[in-house]
């Protein structure tokens, strides 16, 4: 499988700093509870495909979030060490989410970093 498209460390903060970026943290809901980058969406890896392809009113209702469009730019997918991170990425992909990308650094250089 071909690698998922990358996103930095300083790209991304670029990208949230200026608010071009939606990111989903695809950790379980106990690793997201207890930290993760302000501003994720927490949709564990194993709901991700059927999360992606709800209608947007049920997605808004489980996930209280907008759900992202197809032709959206720099959806931002992480985990804690990039695997999952990178699996969800090639997912979306698949789905038809031309702008998926993996922040390969993931939660750990996120904490390392900004800690």
């Amino acid at each position: 499988m071909a690698r998922a498209p990358a996103v930095s460390f300083p790209e991304l903060c670029s990208l949230l700093a200026s608010g071009r970026a939606q990111l989903f943290d695809v950790r379980s809901r106990e690793e997201a509870a207890a930290g993760t980058i302000p501003g994720a969406l927490n949709i564990p890896v194993s709901e991700l495909e059927s999360a992606l392809q709800m209608e947007p009113a049920a997605f808004q209702a489980l996930y209280s979030a907008q759900k992202p469009k197809l032709q959206d730019e720099n959806l931002i997918f992480f985990c804690q060490m990039g695997r999952r991170g990178s699996l969800a990425t090639q997912l979306a992909q698949k789905l038809g989410y031309t702008g998926a990308r993996n922040y390969a650094g993931a939660y750990k250089e996120w904490l390392e970093k900004q800690g």
